[in-house]
């Protein structure tokens, strides 16, 4: 299809600070959960969707990631000297994710159930979209504490206030809007605060369940959710 996007961008430059003495000796998308680690789960899901090109932005322990990804079709991009966040890494990456829109995904995520990869794109309008979030609602977030991150409305449109869904690190995005950004360092809440000015800033709701593995404890209930699926 024309308008399906066919780069994927990985979010992979960060320390893992709340995961304590985990990522003493290891960036976090090398956590091993149900014996595979973070960044191949991802990888695993984004497989069937043929995407043509991949870079993973790196930070922390960058060496350990190349190696990782080494022989795979992966590219590595070093943020150096500093970790540029979400929306700098992003945008430092375009020379090699081109200009259409993206894919982008963290890796500190397990999912279970349809491919949120595939959801996502299938769900992606580009006339009246300019990003499009996979969200799960609050009772599927597994180990979540506290309120959701948007509200999505009737028509599949965000908003922020007393939220029902979290936002679970894949989306679809135009990058166009990047380069009017004057910092260096920002978050793409930067990007999506303009997206909802606009209303077209835009979420599909995850039919399974999510895991947000950003501390240890995370580890185990992911590992459970995975379990209890396959029972």
């Amino acid at each position: 299809m024309r308008h399906r996007p066919n780069a994927l961008m990985l979010f992979a430059a960060g320390f893992g600070t709340r995961m304590g003495a985990l990522t003493a000796n290891q960036p976090k998308p090398l956590i091993k959960v149900a014996g595979k680690t973070l960044i191949d789960h991802t990888l695993d899901l984004a497989q069937p969707c043929g995407f043509e090109t991949t870079v993973a932005n790196l930070h922390y322990k960058p060496e350990m990631l190349e190696a990782h990804l080494s022989g795979t079709n992966v590219q590595t991009l070093r943020e150096e000297p500093d970790i540029l966040e979400t929306g700098g890494g992003l945008r430092n990456a375009l020379p090699l994710l081109g200009d259409r829109p993206v894919v982008t995904s963290n890796t500190d995520a397990i999912w279970q159930g349809p491919n949120p990869f595939e959801q996502a794109l299938e769900a992606w309008d580009p006339e009246k979209m300019d990003a499009l979030l996979v969200c799960t609602p609050l009772p599927q977030c597994v180990g979540h504490t506290g309120a959701g991150d948007f509200k999505i409305d009737d028509d599949g449109r965000l908003t922020r206030g007393t939220g029902d869904v979290v936002y679970g690190g894949i989306q679809v995005l135009k990058t166009t809007g990047l380069h009017d950004i004057e910092d260096d360092v920002f978050s793409l809440n930067v990007l999506w605060n303009q997206m909802l000015e606009e209303g077209r800033l835009y979420g599909v709701k995850y039919p399974g369940q999510w895991c947000d593995v950003g501390r240890p404890d995370g580890i185990e209930l992911a590992e459970t959710m995975l379990e209890n699926a396959n029972v």
